[in-house]
């Protein structure tokens, strides 16, 4: 379906098209997490001229659409939203990143936060001054959690919450877009679509992407006082949910590695590896209980390493494929 079939159904009354600066935020029946995201946005304490582009990717309820209307209408930023009828994170995310480009022609940066987020008010200036003062292609910062039960801050700790990094310089690659900039140049060298559909329910259309930037000789950096806080509700701390997130990052990291394996030898090495790895994930679910002397955590690893075997013989979850909304 063409670029062209997206509706631009809200937009600020004036478009600044020389502004350097545009913040994407896809949209996915959050609108409540919205607001507080797009607030976080209007109270960025920067000099800097930016924009927002927000997609809306539920085209039968569209329920982010008034909340974004609020903010474009108030004049809080100048920006848009649109309606990608495409449902998926891949076709989202892609909508964003090229609505973005082609309404801000001079743009150079593009930023990224999802819509259960809200960024620390310095997370923008931060973000650019480290790509303007190192020339890093790609900048990632930590997402840190709060959990709706206070209870459960102890998760903090469970790998599938953990920054990738602990402290800001260069990094060998970034693995998550909830909290990232790229500059304009990377998408023009990396073939299009950016986010590969063939991720767009699974999820890790983001890893495959970084991957490929490495790949091209992108630099990245990471700066760790950049944060971003992402609300994290009750269904997301139980044990089933952690599992199946377990089981995601397992076939994402096979599907991502065997994009690379095109020939019949390397697809039996990554095989042979994928298998390999389950009986060294219960060495390091071990050593993970020996530290964090919790179950949930221990088990992680031999979680991930099962979503590898699983994804390798065609099985694995599909988070980002939404159910039908009840009239």
């Amino acid at each position: 379906m063409p670029q062209g079939s997206r509706a631009i159904v809200a937009t600020s009354s004036a478009l600044d098209l020389s502004i350097g600066i545009v913040v994407c935020v896809p949209c996915f029946r959050r609108p409540q997490h919205l607001r507080r995201t797009l607030e976080s946005l209007a109270d960025q304490r920067t000099d800097r001229r930016f924009a927002v582009v927000m997609v809306e990717n539920d085209a039968s309820g569209c329920g982010s659409v008034p909340v974004a209307s609020e903010f474009l209408r108030a004049g809080r930023f100048p920006g848009l939203c649109v309606v990608e009828p495409r449902q998926g994170n891949c076709h989202a995310i892609n909508a964003a990143f090229e609505t973005a480009q082609a309404t801000f022609p001079a743009a150079t940066h593009f930023l990224m936060i999802d819509d259960d987020e809200i960024a620390s008010r310095d997370w923008l200036e931060l973000m650019v001054r480290a790509a303007e003062g190192t020339g890093a292609d790609i900048v990632g910062g930590p997402v840190l959690q709060s959990f709706d039960d206070d209870t459960k801050r102890g998760l903090q700790r469970h790998p599938a919450f953990l920054p990738a990094y602990d402290s800001s310089g260069p990094v060998p690659i970034i693995y998550g877009c909830g909290n990232c900039l790229i500059r304009r140049p990377v998408f023009e060298r990396l073939a299009g679509p950016a986010f590969d559909l063939r991720f767009n329910f699974l999820g890790g259309g983001d890893v495959d992407f970084f991957t490929r930037s490495r790949r091209e000789g992108m630099k990245f950096h990471w700066v760790a006082e950049a944060v971003i806080v992402e609300t994290v509700p009750n269904a997301r701390t139980n044990p089933g949910w952690l599992a199946l997130r377990g089981l995601r990052i397992g076939a994402i990291n096979y599907h991502v590695q065997r994009k690379a394996a095109r020939t019949p030898w390397l697809r039996a090495r990554l095989l042979a590896k994928i298998l390999a790895l389950l009986p060294l994930s219960v060495l390091r679910a071990g050593r993970l209980f020996l530290t964090e002397h919790k179950a949930l955590i221990a088990l992680h690893p031999m979680i991930v390493a099962a979503g590898g075997v699983l994804a390798a013989i065609g099985i694995e979850p599909q988070p980002y494929k939404a159910q039908k909304v009840a009239s």
